[in-house]
């Protein structure tokens, strides 16, 4: 049995609701078939995926660049493209079949503010950086740090969305922040549906 979303997502998503849904059918239609949302948690996409990928939102500059590493299903980066139109968005994503996936939600939502780079993390460096770079499910902190902190421009920030062993992962990354000079501060973002909260580290440099 698939969930639906309740009052309180419409709410919480606006008038970015009806394409943040449109999305939701795409991965309930075909996101088993092509490898993206295994079997077991297409009955919770929208508490696990979709409302947990807007606990990002908030940290979010207004106006600028974001880049979501190992994009893989377009969570959270596609989420982001809808609810803030006014953001360039590019999409890193190293696996072909993905990419043909994303592009595909692009057109299917008339999504202008969107790139998509075939490309693992590390090889989009040099090629410009970003205001904030995104991930989710793409690996530890202490990994994430390496393969972000050149890609993160002046006054940006790395934003990850992780779950309840978050503080033990920037612990464990201790090091590795240091060496990269940047900070990481931890916080809980409850779900409008269920009672796990989604935790997003925020890396700023210092």
């Amino acid at each position: 049995m698939l969930e639906s979303p309740t009052d309180a997502v419409r709410k919480l998503f606006g008038p970015s609701f009806a394409d943040v849904e449109e999305f939701a059918h795409m991965l309930e239609e075909e996101g088993e078939l092509r490898g993206l949302i295994g079997p077991r948690e297409l009955p919770r996409l929208w508490s696990r995926h979709i409302v947990n990928s807007a606990a990002i939102l908030d940290f979010l500059p207004r106006k600028g660049v974001v880049l979501d590493v190992g994009s893989g299903a377009g969570l959270p980066g596609i989420i982001v493209a809808i609810t803030r139109p006014e953001l360039d968005v590019h999409l890193a994503e190293p696996m072909q079949r993905r990419c043909e996936w994303l592009s595909d939600v692009v057109d299917a939502l008339g999504l202008d503010n969107v790139m998509i780079h075939h490309a693992r993390a590390e090889e989009l460096r040099g090629k410009g950086k970003a205001n904030v770079v995104t991930a989710r499910a793409v690996a530890n902190m202490s990994k994430l740090v390496r393969i972000t902190s050149k890609l993160i421009a002046p006054g940006g920030r790395m934003v990850a969305l992780k779950g309840r062993r978050a503080p033990i992962e920037v612990e464990d990354a201790a090091a590795e922040l240091r060496r990269h000079h940047l900070k990481a501060t931890v916080h809980e973002v409850p779900s409008v549906m269920e009672d796990e909260a989604t935790y997003v580290v925020v890396c700023t440099r210092v």
